[in-house]
This record gives C-alpha cells, structure tokens and sequence, in this order.
C-alpha cells in the first residue's frame, strides 16, 4: 500500500442513498464504473449505497455494496479510476477534486438493478435529495427490501 494512502475494509454497517447522476449511475448498473469518487464520505461505516439518479430521473435505480473505502491524494484517486473504471476523464476528476488535498475512491461490489425505478417517497416520506448522500433508517432500507422482493414475485 502506498504511504499517501488509507484502506479500510469491507464495511458493515449503515445504508446511504447516494445522489448520483444519471449517467453515472447508469455506468455502475452496467458494471462499467466499479469505483466512486467522493470529495467527503461518512463519518460512519457503510455497506450498501442505494443509487438514487438525480435529475431528470429523480428515482432509486439499484444499490451496490461497498467493498472498500480508500482515501488518498487526487493523483492517486487517478489511478483507481484508470485501472477500476471510474467513468470520469481525468479533467473531471481534476475539476471534481479540485482544491482537495485528499479524497475518497469508493469501490463498488456487487450491483443489484430494480426491475423498475421507484419513487424515493414510497421508502422514505417527505424525501429530498440529498446533496450528496443520507443515511437510511432500518425501517426505510425493510420498505426498500420489500419492494424489490414484490418486483422480484412479478
């Protein structure tokens, strides 16, 4: 591991909804963009991120499990992107990060897709898109379980 560098395990713990855009959550439900970049990341451990696709779709889309979290320099978040598939070129990671001396490379698991989007507010009342992530309560992520066991029976 390299010194400027910080690994932490596969996390168990809490459920985020994630706001992403379109295209980006389109690349991860592909499988084509195995890592996330982030500027800041929870303060708690995290093993699932709900994927909500923000504007126009403004829906959850699927969730993917954490597999690693690793904080490290802009250039070094580079690299991840060029050998995990981060679907950014490196002139929008350097616009993203910019004025970050560190970041944060979310490696993304396994992906589950819903067979259809579902409205935030079915799982969470009152939902607004978070500026970039929320956790979920334990009663939000069994409504969100449910519904994707209901589509699942169809």
């Amino acid at each position: 591991m390299i010194n400027s560098q910080k690994s932490s395990p596969p996390q168990a713990g809490k459920t985020i909804v994630l706001s992403i855009k379109p295209k980006y959550a389109d690349l991860i439900l592909a499988g084509t963009k195995t890592v996330e970049f982030r500027r800041a990341w929870a303060a708690e451990s995290v093993d699932t991120i709900v994927l909500y696709a923000s504007a126009p779709v403004q829906k959850i889309v699927g969730f993917v499990k954490v597999s690693e979290v690793v904080v490290a320099t802009p250039s070094k978040l580079w690299e991840f992107c060029k050998k995990r598939g981060g679907g950014l070129t490196k002139s929008e990671l350097s616009i993203y990060m910019d004025g970050k001396t560190k970041g944060f490379a979310i490696l993304l698991g396994n992906v589950k897709k819903f067979d259809q989007t579902v409205l935030p507010s079915r799982v969470m009342p009152g939902f607004s898109p978070p500026q970039s992530f929320r956790y979920m309560t334990a009663i939000e992520v069994r409504k969100l379980e449910k519904i994707k066991t209901q589509q699942r029976s169809k």
